[in-house]
């Protein structure tokens, strides 16, 4: 059964997405006193009690000042509006009745059985005692919070139990978390659209469009797993604000809690230093990625597939192990293909090898090619490992010193690991122990 949706609308900067942290007691979107840093719609699973529900953050409606994409922030509030159960309607009370609520009730009218209104920034009484303004809206008697000043909490909860259906189910956890980066303007945003089935975020020309880490559920094969749609990156000396900042941070933060990170890349463009850094933070984190060749209908009679490849592997040889999908992800073309792919590298980071396989593998590496001394010091010597942990597989190797271990020869062996143990196309995280004692596993 899918869950509730409790929508939160208003004009901007009466504290919506405070008031998403407010419910849920966790910060979803970017909380910024700056009109439009919410534009697409933001959802977070809540819980009060045993009954759970969606909420979902919009942008500021009447937003004037954010060009071309007023018209898609105010769709995208539209379709959170079609899709709630119930809407609870934002108000400032420190402002009193302005004529964007106004409008804002206008927009609600049709709706005004299925709406709360809800009036924040009650931080002391003698603001919420203003509050019997706000009747004049037509939506009854409003319910004074503090999103910021944790006030208001249990009567805005009732109100919201009242109101949805209370038989809801937990979600269920997806089997994998998929973290979508890049630069701007790579396709981002529609990837996840074709994903989603849905426009289910906004998609514009206009670059830095998505603010924030979106998370957005989706089923492919009966298994449910969630997008991240993220920021556009680009160097932090050109990011303007403290929004960009937020965003970037936002970014190192999806890949982190990401299963697989799907790097978009501009197939029409050169890769760049945004491109080479994305990459670097994916091998410093050890996640398995795909590189996702995007507009690659637009690329064809450039280059072919192979050459691309090669081309990738030589500007990120930090990921060169990693499988690459070319999509369109306006046709929708290969995106599914894309997804299979990181499933497929979800699973090989969830594998164990056993002890026998890890050691037999390691003997035949040693045997073409043993780690080698610099003139005058002590030889160093690997004597056998084992696997400790998964995702990522995390292999310990004992040896005489770990400080005789060199860069270049680690590399090589993790190579050569790569090429005979299950872990072709993800990252393998190695430590090297010195050996106590002198009896090796059986």
């Amino acid at each position: 059964m899918s869950l509730p949706v409790v929508a939160i609308v208003g004009r901007p900067n009466v504290g919506k997405s405070s008031l998403l942290a407010f419910l849920t007691r966790q910060l979803v979107s970017i909380v910024e006193p700056t009109a439009g840093v919410t534009r697409d719609r933001v959802s977070a699973v809540c819980e009060i009690g045993d009954v759970y529900f969606e909420l979902v953050d919009t942008g500021g409606y009447g937003i004037e000042d954010i060009g071309d994409l007023t018209e898609h922030v105010e769709r995208q509030i539209c379709y959170a509006i079609d899709q709630a159960d119930l809407i609870l309607f934002l108000c400032d009370v420190r402002d009193g009745v302005v004529p964007p609520d106004q409008e804002v009730a206008r927009l609600l009218r049709p709706k005004s059985d299925r709406t709360v209104l809800v009036v924040n920034k009650a931080d002391e009484p003698r603001l919420a005692d203003q509050a019997g303004e706000f009747a004049a809206l037509g939506y009854g008697e409003p319910i004074c919070v503090s999103a910021t000043h944790y006030r208001g909490r249990a009567d805005l909860e009732e109100a919201i139990l009242a109101r949805i259906d209370r038989e809801s189910s937990p979600p269920l956890d997806p089997v994998m978390k998929l973290a979508i980066v890049g630069r701007r303007n790579v396709g981002k945003s529609t990837f996840i659209n074709a994903l989603a089935g849905e426009d289910r975020v906004i998609v514009s020309e206009v670059p830095g469009t998505t603010r924030d880490a979106i998370d957005v559920r989706f089923e492919m094969d009966g298994r449910t797993f969630v997008a991240i749609d993220t920021a556009g990156v680009r160097k932090q000396t050109k990011m303007a604000d403290a929004v960009e900042f937020y965003g970037y941070t936002r970014v190192t933060q999806s890949i982190r809690r990401a299963d697989v990170v799907l790097l978009l890349i501009d197939s029409i463009a050169m890769i760049t230093e945004v491109d080479k850094k994305l990459g670097a933070l994916m091998a410093e984190e050890f996640k398995p990625c795909v590189l996702v060749i995007n507009k690659w209908d637009l690329a064809k009679g450039r280059a072919g597939t192979e050459e691309y490849g090669d081309y990738l592997a030589r500007l990120l040889p930090q990921l060169s192990f990693a499988p690459v999908a070319f999509v369109s992800a306006r046709d929708a073309h290969n995106v599914t293909a894309a997804v299979e792919t990181a499933w497929a590298l979800f699973k090989q980071s969830n594998t164990r090898v056993g002890t026998g396989q890890l050691n037999a593998a390691l003997t035949e590496i040693l045997a073409a090619r043993g780690p080698s001394s610099k003139r005058g010091r002590k030889s160093p010597r690997i004597f056998y490992g084992t696997q400790i942990t998964t995702r990522p597989p995390t292999l310990v190797l004992f040896v005489n010193s770990p400080s005789l271990i060199r860069q270049d020869y680690q590399r090589f062996l993790l190579n050569r690991l790569r090429e005979r143990l299950p872990f072709e196309e993800i990252p393998i995280r190695l430590i090297f122990r010195a050996r106590r004692g002198r009896t090796a596993p059986h």
